[in-house]
Order: C-alpha cells, then structure tokens, then sequence
C-alpha cells in the first residue's frame, strides 16, 4: 500500500467506510472556515466588531491547517489496517 495513493479507498468495504467517513469529516471542516472566513469579513466592515472578525479569521486559519491533518489521519488509519510490508514500495 502507498500512502496517499487515490486507489486505496476502494481496496476493501472498510477502506471504503472509512475514506466516506473522512471526506465527510473534510468538507465539514472546510465549509466551516469557510463560514467563518465569510462572516469575519463581514465583521471588518463596522470597526466594533472588527475583533471579532479576527478571531474568526484565525479559527478558520486554523481549521484549514486541519485539511492536510485530515488527510493524513485517513490514511495513518488504512496503514493501521495492515500492509506494512507494502509501504515501501
């Protein structure tokens, strides 16, 4: 097995489950900085809440610094799944 490699999630039903479980958990994550961002812009517009805007510029910062974390924790999962001797290759 290689990491990151497109065929993966479909090796066996599990693969399967879990890759729809973390593409799930993925678009969640990236609609919510999306919001975030969205709304943290509107928040600039008026000077009183231009804190607040901030701070949801960083939580969406930090939200979309999650994707790759995602990524790799699907995949960390399949390799927990067995196939350690094929990683090499």
């Amino acid at each position: 097995m290689t990491l990151f490699h497109p065929d993966n999630r479909n090796r066996s039903p599990e693969h399967k489950r879990i890759y729809a479980f973390y593409e799930i958990l993925y678009t969640i994550n990236d609609f919510g900085a999306a919001v975030l961002f969205v709304v943290g812009s509107v928040l600039f517009f008026n000077e009183d809440t231009t804190r607040a805007g901030t701070w949801l510029f960083l939580v969406g910062s930090i939200m979309f610094g999650l994707r790759p974390a995602i990524k790799l924790a699907r995949e960390l999962k399949y390799l927990k799944m067995g196939d350690y001797e094929k990683l090499a290759d």
